[in-house]
């Protein structure tokens, strides 16, 4: 795997025009939950446009797939129709893992993520910013995840949005 940019890889997808909201862990950090992550899970619209961008960025960051026997991942054919061929990716790129989950559990996808995501901003110098889904939003998916890593985090995410509920 390589060096973890998060950074980098919100800048990447932003300067192909990818249309996506960054999920998971990364999500609730950004959320102010103190959770550690080593990979960045994102949703991203489903259209072919989409895919098109999404792929070029892909392509710039040299996404491979990520398996357990191959650290440094396995070359696959970065084209539309083929990320429409599964409703989830598991990447290594030169910016560290991404996830791409086209439906995450708990939800119909892009386009529901998108409604209660804010725009943060990730980095001031130079400015980077990121679609974030809502934290509500977040803890729904994990919720209906029912895995146990996403159980284990739960309290904390219910703690810290009841932080934030109380301003």
């Amino acid at each position: 795997m390589s060096e973890f940019d998060p950074v980098g890889i919100f800048a990447t997808l932003n300067s192909h025009g990818v249309r996506y909201v960054v999920i998971g862990g990364i999500a609730a950090r950004l959320r102010g939950a103190p959770l550690v992550t080593e990979d960045v899970d994102v949703t991203a619209a489903l259209d072919r446009d989409n895919l098109v961008v999404l792929c070029a960025a892909l392509t710039e960051m040299g996404a491979k797939l990520r398996t357990a026997s191959d650290p440094d991942g396995v070359p696959f054919p970065l084209e539309p129709e083929m990320l429409t061929t599964a409703r989830s990716w598991t990447l290594t790129t030169r910016l560290g893992d991404l996830d791409i989950i086209f439906e995450p559990a708990g939800s119909r996808g892009y386009q529901d993520l998108i409604r209660d995501a804010d725009t943060l901003m990730v980095q001031v110098d130079p400015e980077v910013l990121a679609p974030v889904a809502s934290l509500r939003d977040i803890i729904r998916t994990k919720e209906a995840a029912a895995r146990d890593k996403d159980r284990a985090v739960l309290p904390l995410l219910r703690r810290t949005q009841e932080e934030l509920d109380r301003g």
